[in-house]
């Protein structure tokens, strides 16, 4: 039998997904439209994704070696602004607030 090894992270990467499922719910209640739902689902997936699969950095975005993750979900869009948050981006709350508004960087 093999044991499974315990990662030291364990105690970030849950408090990571579970903010990643909080901030859609927040922020679309909070507009007062929009969906959550796919959002919070694709969470713990968009972690492993950005922080242990996909080469990117937050400090240099327009770096031409870095990986794109497309999604065609429209109703995934707020998984999208959260994860480059949670990377350290320089997104801020307000920034997430604004999702989907004319002029946002989201």
């Amino acid at each position: 039998m093999m044991q499974q090894r315990v990662s030291d992270d364990s105690d970030l990467d849950e408090r990571a997904v579970a903010t990643a499922r909080a901030l859609p719910l927040h922020l679309v209640q909070q507009k007062g439209h929009g969906h959550a739902g796919t959002a919070m689902a694709l969470a713990p997936i968009a972690h492993v994704l950005f922080s242990r699969v996909m080469r990117h950095n937050p400090a240099h975005p327009h770096w031409r070696g870095r990986d794109r993750f497309v999604l065609s979900a429209g109703h995934a869009s707020l998984l999208l602004s959260v994860q480059p948050y949670l990377c350290g981006s320089g997104l801020g709350l307000a920034d997430l607030a604004n999702a989907r508004g004319l002029g946002s960087l989201t």
